[in-house]
């Protein structure tokens, strides 16, 4: 697949290349359409699939490219679920050593995902969703509500234990978005 852009920037896939013009199909749209060879350049390797993952909403590619394992995503649920909560709270309920929990924070924070904020009459640091965040969660979280059960799920040490009959009753609907978890635990210190 070879990605071209034509003289006004607009960038298309490469379908079928002809003498005087080639067939080009918009990513965005899927419309094909001629366009004159003379008004089409290549792209760089590396922005081949650029046009294709703009199908994707911003806030899931931030999300997608920003979080690379299980336990930061873990992390961003539970920041959705919970609202904001300290560094005190996350780091009491959860694995991670604050170096490690500081370099995830960070690198949410930087990407947009995540906004510091004070909490409390005491002014303490803390985490919470930005608007790119919760959207890109929001998108995602059906299938993030449907594995909430699963052992990975849970990073930050709440019980996410449901019962084994998860049929939904007669007159009832199946909602996992109204299942709520139990709050942090927290440690003794």
């Amino acid at each position: 697949m070879t990605t071209v852009q034509d003289d006004t920037g607009k960038r298309y896939l490469l379908l079928k290349r002809s003498e005087h013009a080639s067939l080009v199909r918009d990513p965005q749209t899927g419309n094909e359409c001629y366009v004159q060879n003379d008004r089409l350049d290549s792209v760089d390797a590396d922005e081949e699939f650029t046009p294709v993952a703009e199908v994707v909403s911003s806030p899931v590619r931030t999300l997608l490219t920003t979080v690379h394992d299980e336990a930061t995503l873990g992390l961003l649920v539970e920041l959705a679920d919970r609202g904001p909560l300290d560094v005190r709270t996350i780091l009491a309920g959860c694995e991670f050593c604050e170096s490690d929990l500081h370099g995830r924070l960070t690198v949410l924070t930087s990407a947009g995902l995540l906004t510091e904020v004070e909490l409390g009459v005491d002014g303490r640091r803390g985490y919470r969703l930005t608007d790119t965040g919760e959207r890109a969660l929001e998108t995602i979280r059906f299938d993030t509500a449907v594995d909430a059960g699963s052992e990975s799920g849970n990073q930050l040490g709440a019980d996410t234990s449901t019962e084994t009959d998860t049929a939904p009753q007669e007159g009832e609907t199946d909602d996992t978005s109204s299942v709520r978890k139990p709050p942090l635990e927290t440690r003794e210190s």
